[in-house]
């Protein structure tokens, strides 16, 4: 991962890959996020900043009203079934997915919803999550991403994955742009 780092620094929004590695908790773990933190640190050589206004919001309001619209516009027409099925898990989980998740970490400033959405797209592909790799599929389409970026997505994951894996993921991304 450092190599790459080190190999790509020239070429990359320094702001962009942060915001990739801190939302990559989300899809890879907290464990994972650090790690992948510390590489950037040391690769990049930057420091990190001495705080971060959107980690420290008081008002727990502005995420939910902000996890509820980027989840709206992810999700779609399906926002409302999605919003059921996850309460129907559990409540706490409902909460979580739109104030951590869309409100905390996906809504933040510095990538636009589309590259994050691609950026899920790779990560659910490369854990093997494929309901949620699905449903992130449908989300970065309606973020604004095209079929031949999320095509190119995969593509790049092919050191990453099986090939029977990228098959069935790229057929998937076919049956979802027939629908």
């Amino acid at each position: 991962m450092r190599a790459v780092m080190s190999d790509a620094i020239d070429e990359v929004d320094p702001v962009a890959v942060e915001e990739i590695i801190l939302q990559s908790y989300l899809f890879a773990g907290f464990p994972r996020a650090l790690n992948a933190a510390r590489a950037w640190r040391a690769a990049s050589g930057r420091v990190s900043p001495d705080e971060d206004a959107e980690a420290t919001v008081e008002d727990l309001e502005v995420w939910r009203a902000r996890g509820e619209e980027t989840c709206a516009i992810v999700y779609g027409d399906h926002y409302e079934k999605l919003r059921k099925n996850i309460r129907d898990l559990h409540p706490a989980l409902d909460e979580w997915m739109i104030v951590d998740g869309y409100g905390k970490v996906l809504s933040r400033p510095g990538v636009d919803l589309r590259t994050r959405e691609l950026c899920v797209v790779a990560a659910c592909a490369v854990a093997g999550q494929q309901r949620q790799l699905h449903s992130h599929l449908h989300g970065a389409l309606n973020a604004g991403a095209s079929m031949g970026e999320i095509a190119a997505v995969l593509d790049a994951l092919t050191d990453l994955i099986s090939r029977d894996d990228l098959a069935r993921y790229r057929q998937l991304l076919h049956k979802i742009a027939e629908e």
